[in-house]
Protein backbone atom coordinates (compact mmCIF):
# COMPACT_ATOMS: atom_id res chain seq x y z
CA UNK A 1 0.00 0.00 0.00
CA UNK A 2 1.27 3.72 -0.61
CA UNK A 3 -0.23 6.34 1.39
CA UNK A 4 0.39 10.06 1.22
CA UNK A 5 0.34 11.81 4.70
CA UNK A 6 -0.37 15.59 4.41
CA UNK A 7 0.36 17.70 7.58
CA UNK A 8 -0.96 21.11 7.46
CA UNK A 9 -0.95 24.27 10.04
CA UNK A 10 -4.21 23.29 12.28
CA UNK A 11 -3.69 22.53 16.35
CA UNK A 12 -3.55 18.26 16.36
CA UNK A 13 -0.29 17.46 14.91
CA UNK A 14 -0.19 14.37 17.47
CA UNK A 15 -2.63 12.92 15.62
CA UNK A 16 0.03 12.84 12.14
CA UNK A 17 3.04 12.30 14.16
CA UNK A 18 0.71 9.43 15.80
CA UNK A 19 -0.12 7.89 12.14
CA UNK A 20 2.99 8.04 10.24
CA UNK A 21 4.33 5.94 13.65
CA UNK A 22 1.79 3.32 13.05
CA UNK A 23 2.44 3.19 8.73
CA UNK A 24 6.18 2.76 9.62
CA UNK A 25 5.18 0.31 12.02
CA UNK A 26 2.89 -1.47 9.78
CA UNK A 27 5.89 -1.26 6.81
CA UNK A 28 3.19 0.66 4.67
CA UNK A 29 5.00 3.57 2.30
CA UNK A 30 4.22 7.01 3.01
CA UNK A 31 4.92 9.94 1.05
CA UNK A 32 4.92 13.14 3.28
CA UNK A 33 3.86 16.68 2.73
CA UNK A 34 3.60 19.33 5.37
CA UNK A 35 3.14 22.94 4.96
CA UNK A 36 5.17 25.79 6.78
CA UNK A 37 2.59 26.19 9.78
CA UNK A 38 2.63 22.06 9.81
CA UNK A 39 6.23 22.41 10.03
CA UNK A 40 5.73 24.85 13.06
CA UNK A 41 3.01 23.01 14.38
CA UNK A 42 4.64 19.97 14.64
CA UNK A 43 7.78 21.15 16.47
CA UNK A 44 5.70 23.40 18.73
CA UNK A 45 2.98 20.85 19.98
CA UNK A 46 5.23 17.56 19.65
CA UNK A 47 8.74 18.80 20.19
CA UNK A 48 9.61 17.24 16.60
CA UNK A 49 12.09 19.11 14.51
CA UNK A 50 11.27 18.20 10.19
CA UNK A 51 13.89 16.06 10.20
CA UNK A 52 12.86 13.79 13.21
CA UNK A 53 9.51 13.68 11.18
CA UNK A 54 11.23 12.96 7.75
CA UNK A 55 12.68 10.32 9.59
CA UNK A 56 8.83 8.63 9.97
CA UNK A 57 8.31 8.47 6.09
CA UNK A 58 9.30 6.71 3.67
CA UNK A 59 9.40 9.91 0.57
CA UNK A 60 9.66 13.20 2.24
CA UNK A 61 8.02 16.02 -0.42
CA UNK A 62 8.30 19.56 -0.48
CA UNK A 63 5.08 21.49 -0.30
CA UNK A 64 6.38 23.91 -3.12
CA UNK A 65 7.81 20.84 -5.16
CA UNK A 66 4.63 20.46 -7.44
CA UNK A 67 7.02 18.35 -9.84
CA UNK A 68 6.94 15.69 -7.29
CA UNK A 69 5.47 12.01 -7.90
CA UNK A 70 2.57 12.99 -5.34
CA UNK A 71 1.62 15.36 -7.79
CA UNK A 72 0.17 13.56 -10.64
CA UNK A 73 -2.67 11.01 -11.34
CA UNK A 74 -0.20 8.38 -13.06
CA UNK A 75 1.46 7.74 -9.64
CA UNK A 76 -0.79 5.45 -8.32
CA UNK A 77 -1.33 5.78 -4.73
CA UNK A 78 -4.03 4.40 -2.39
CA UNK A 79 -4.90 6.86 -0.70
CA UNK A 80 -4.20 10.43 1.16
CA UNK A 81 -4.92 11.37 4.71
CA UNK A 82 -4.70 15.18 6.02
CA UNK A 83 -3.88 15.48 9.46
CA UNK A 84 -4.36 17.97 10.88
CA UNK A 85 -6.19 19.78 8.37
CA UNK A 86 -6.40 23.69 9.16
CA UNK A 87 -9.50 25.59 7.54
CA UNK A 88 -7.51 27.28 4.84
CA UNK A 89 -6.19 23.73 3.70
CA UNK A 90 -9.68 22.33 3.61
CA UNK A 91 -11.33 25.67 1.70
CA UNK A 92 -7.88 25.20 -0.76
CA UNK A 93 -8.93 21.37 -1.84
CA UNK A 94 -12.79 22.09 -1.63
CA UNK A 95 -12.51 25.10 -3.88
CA UNK A 96 -9.55 23.13 -5.99
CA UNK A 97 -6.81 25.67 -5.30
CA UNK A 98 -3.53 23.73 -5.94
CA UNK A 99 -0.74 26.29 -5.38
CA UNK A 100 1.16 23.87 -3.56
CA UNK A 101 2.16 20.11 -3.36
CA UNK A 102 -0.24 19.70 -0.49
CA UNK A 103 -3.36 20.74 -2.55
CA UNK A 104 -2.38 19.30 -5.44
CA UNK A 105 -1.59 16.12 -3.70
CA UNK A 106 -5.38 16.14 -2.81
CA UNK A 107 -6.75 17.32 -5.64
CA UNK A 108 -5.04 14.84 -7.64
CA UNK A 109 -6.37 12.13 -5.35
CA UNK A 110 -10.12 13.62 -5.65
CA UNK A 111 -10.05 13.32 -9.37
CA UNK A 112 -8.63 10.05 -9.37
CA UNK A 113 -11.27 8.91 -7.37
CA UNK A 114 -8.81 7.57 -4.58
CA UNK A 115 -9.15 7.64 -1.01
CA UNK A 116 -9.11 11.19 0.80
CA UNK A 117 -9.56 11.60 4.63
CA UNK A 118 -9.39 14.88 5.97
CA UNK A 119 -9.29 15.95 9.73
CA UNK A 120 -10.02 19.14 9.78
CA UNK A 121 -8.91 20.96 13.43
CA UNK A 122 -11.28 23.89 14.02
CA UNK A 123 -13.60 25.05 16.89
CA UNK A 124 -16.20 26.58 16.52
CA UNK A 125 -17.10 26.09 12.73
CA UNK A 126 -18.16 28.80 10.80
CA UNK A 127 -20.60 28.52 8.15
CA UNK A 128 -17.59 29.05 5.92
CA UNK A 129 -16.29 26.10 7.25
CA UNK A 130 -19.26 23.80 7.32
CA UNK A 131 -19.99 24.71 3.39
CA UNK A 132 -16.36 24.15 2.75
CA UNK A 133 -16.49 20.74 4.31
CA UNK A 134 -19.84 20.11 3.29
CA UNK A 135 -18.35 20.39 -0.09
CA UNK A 136 -15.16 17.86 0.22
CA UNK A 137 -17.78 15.31 1.76
CA UNK A 138 -19.66 15.34 -1.64
CA UNK A 139 -16.73 14.92 -3.94
CA UNK A 140 -16.56 11.39 -1.48
CA UNK A 141 -13.63 12.60 0.75
CA UNK A 142 -14.52 11.60 4.28
CA UNK A 143 -14.12 14.38 6.51
CA UNK A 144 -13.19 12.64 10.31
CA UNK A 145 -13.01 15.71 13.11
CA UNK A 146 -11.04 14.46 15.83
CA UNK A 147 -13.79 13.75 18.48
CA UNK A 148 -12.82 11.18 20.73
CA UNK A 149 -15.21 8.53 22.01
CA UNK A 150 -14.73 8.06 25.50
CA UNK A 151 -17.12 4.63 25.75
CA UNK A 152 -13.67 2.87 26.24
CA UNK A 153 -12.58 4.48 28.85
CA UNK A 154 -9.54 6.11 27.63
CA UNK A 155 -6.85 6.77 29.73
CA UNK A 156 -4.23 8.83 28.68
CA UNK A 157 -3.68 11.03 25.50
CA UNK A 158 -2.40 8.64 23.78
CA UNK A 159 -5.42 6.25 23.92
CA UNK A 160 -6.97 9.15 22.57
CA UNK A 161 -4.92 9.92 19.97
CA UNK A 162 -5.10 5.87 18.96
CA UNK A 163 -8.88 6.00 18.88
CA UNK A 164 -8.26 8.78 16.24
CA UNK A 165 -5.59 6.84 14.39
CA UNK A 166 -7.29 3.70 14.72
CA UNK A 167 -10.55 5.42 12.72
CA UNK A 168 -8.24 6.76 9.75
CA UNK A 169 -6.59 3.48 9.31
CA UNK A 170 -10.59 2.33 9.29
CA UNK A 171 -11.34 4.41 6.56
CA UNK A 172 -8.41 3.51 4.17
CA UNK A 173 -8.50 -0.26 5.13
CA UNK A 174 -5.49 -0.75 6.64
CA UNK A 175 -5.98 -3.56 9.38
CA UNK A 176 -4.78 -2.67 12.83
CA UNK A 177 -5.14 -3.38 16.81
CA UNK A 178 -4.96 -0.52 17.74
CA UNK A 179 -8.46 -0.39 19.69
CA UNK A 180 -10.58 -2.93 20.98
CA UNK A 181 -13.85 -2.71 19.06
CA UNK A 182 -17.50 -2.49 20.22
CA UNK A 183 -19.05 -5.94 21.42
CA UNK A 184 -15.21 -7.39 21.51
Amino acid sequence: MRVVVGISGGSGAIYGVALLKILQELNIETHLVVSTLGEYVVEHECGIKLEELKGLATHFHENKDLAAPIASGSFKTDAMVIVPCSMKTVSAVANGLSDNLLTRAADVIIKENRKLVVVPRETPLSQIHLENMLKLSRAGVTVLPPSPGFYSHPETIGDIVSGIVARILDQIGIEHNLITRWGE
